[in-house]
């Protein structure tokens, strides 16, 4: 079986974040299993040509041109990969796979399935939900809502995002709906932190407004606290928020505690994970972070919001610390809370009991291999001979 995975973008620096790094993973995956599986995304941010692979998953990486700046990803294509070699790639895959997004991307490519009669598989990542602004509205009527209709199979993170879609589509409500949750790879469980080392305290996503990399420094001042000794990595690529991340924790005193490193690449990001005693996402918008699951993959523990989807997994598990952080407090508010919950987890019996808690949550829910089982089967269903 050959499947396409369709993506918005890849760049040096996963810029992008998630939607990419699910589709690489699920590549990966099911590459492992026997299915030739390959990447189609545009490329931004290389010097030379874009790689023909990536992280050994075959890749068609198309130079982005930036059409519509002001909507960022979402008005950026390639007329070379539209007009010259979507019908093709399209064509020779049993089944295509898009991780669809409002955009000049996703979307055509969704489109292109439908005229070809190949089987579509969409997933939205929380990407595609009711939304009140004329542009946004004007797609979902050009294209949004008949992909959504017609796909043989949508998938969704959470119940919430499985509402949100059906709220796009309606009055049309969809049927072939399958949760798929984000899986990553099994970890071994890393050591409890030396009593004599200080803490680490790790951000490691995008850092744009929506992460809330303001609250991680704004949580700066309560953790020191009690560990004046304690170091703050902000780690991952700029797409908007570091100079008023930077100049918050100049404005707090706390530029000496905080480490702002920069994008990391898998290896390094892993590395990260591990040396950090408590992984902090302070984000008002992930519908399932992978960082999240890596972080606790090696057995760190984390602080989230109650607003991201993997929150209710988090508090029932015991896997770190789960806080109502609302974006309207803003980070005065809203570093406190956090800090005080990431205290809550450098206590060495509460530290040692949500690592354990964490990798074990990783280990019995959201393993690849569980994560590939289902999706191998809704590829089974959407290509099987029909009456």
């Amino acid at each position: 079986m050959k499947v396409l995975h369709v993506v918005t973008l890849h760049t040096p620096d996963n810029a992008f974040g998630g939607p990419t790094r699910v589709a690489l993973n699920l590549c990966q995956g099911l590459r492992a299993r026997g299915t030739n599986a390959a990447l189609v995304a545009l490329a931004d941010g290389f010097d030379g040509p874009p790689p023909r692979a990536v992280e050994g998953v075959p890749a068609r990486l198309y130079p982005a041109r930036h059409v519509l700046p002001r909507f960022e990803v979402s008005g950026i294509t390639s007329g070379r990969l539209l007009l010259g070699d979507a019908r093709r790639l399209v064509a020779g895959a049993d089944v295509v796979h898009v991780h669809l997004m409002r955009d000049l991307i996703t979307l055509p490519m969704a489109l292109t399935a439908l005229a070809c009669r190949r089987p579509l598989v969409l997933q939205t990542h929380g990407m595609i939900d009711p939304t009140e602004k004329r542009v946004a509205r004007l797609v979902d009527a050009l294209g949004v809502r008949t992909v959504l209709r017609r796909a043989d199979a949508v998938l969704h993170l959470t119940e919430k995002e499985r509402h949100e879609v059906d709220a796009v589509v309606a009055p049309d409500r969809l049927t072939s709906y399958t949760r798929l949750v984000n899986g990553v790879r099994p970890q071994s469980r890393k050591p409890p932190r030396p009593a004599d080392r200080p803490p680490v305290v790790l951000f490691l996503a995008r850092v744009q407004a929506g992460k809330r990399p303001e609250d991680f420094v704004a949580a700066i001042p309560t953790v020191r606290a009690k560990y004046p000794d304690a170091r703050f990595v902000l780690a991952g690529p700029d797409t908007g928020a570091l100079a008023g991340t930077l100049d918050l924790a100049r404005s707090l005193g706390v530029s000496d505690a905080l480490d702002h490193v920069g994008p990391l690449d898998g290896e390094q990001v892993m590395a990260a994970l591990r040396r950090a005693d408590v992984y902090v996402l302070p984000s008002v918008q992930d519908a399932f972070s992978v960082s999240v699951l890596e972080a606790m993959s090696v057995g760190t523990p984390v602080v989230v919001t109650a607003t991201t989807g993997l929150a209710p997994d988090v508090a029932r598990a015991g896997a770190g610390r789960v806080v109502a952080n609302r974006a309207e407090d803003g980070p005065a508010v809203n570093g406190p809370r956090v800090g005080q919950a990431v205290l809550e987890l450098l206590d060495p019996p509460a530290a040692e009991a949500a690592s354990d808690a964490a990798w074990r949550l990783v280990r019995d829910s959201f393993t690849l291999d569980a994560v590939v089982d289902t999706l191998r089967s809704v590829y089974d269903r959407v290509t099987a001979p029909r009456p």
